[in-house]
């Protein structure tokens, strides 16, 4: 599934809920279901900045592309970064890097997180965004 689809098939699952406490209990259950990060990886090199929360992000390529696991220690912020995963997670470095993330915005997600919450996801979806360049100079 292309990284456009994944968005997509998010925006038709948030568009079922008819207020914002609806969708944040669907973004806490998001939380619940991402594949935790290894423990041994819950270091401070993994730590993403600019989180009020603590936010763990491991990368690796993988054939030609770039799986990402994570854990946070806030249920809120654990949802917005199993979203994340599950866009750009299985994608080349490439679709990473172009991927536009349109689908944030579409599902109102920026308007109703607190501007800490935003700062986060801003910085998420850099480090993730960093590692695919990273990556990019190493293909396999």
């Amino acid at each position: 599934m292309s990284i456009e689809e994944t968005e997509q098939e998010i925006i038709e699952e948030f568009e079922m809920f008819d207020d914002w406490m609806q969708k944040y209990e669907h973004l806490i259950d998001l939380g619940r279901s991402l594949p935790l990060i290894d423990e041994k990886n819950k270091t401070e090199d993994k730590l993403i900045k600019g989180c009020q929360a603590q936010v763990w992000l491991q990368s690796e390529l993988k054939n030609g592309s770039v799986f990402y696991t994570a854990d946070s220690d806030a249920i809120i912020t654990k949802g917005m970064v199993a979203l994340m995963v599950r866009v750009l997670s299985g994608h080349t470095p490439e679709e990473i890097i172009n991927a536009k993330l349109d689908f944030v915005e579409k599902i109102g997600l920026i308007k109703h997180l607190s501007p800490t919450r935003s700062n986060g996801l801003v910085s998420m979806i850099k480090q993730m965004k960093l590692d695919a360049v990273a990556y990019k100079q190493f293909k396999v």
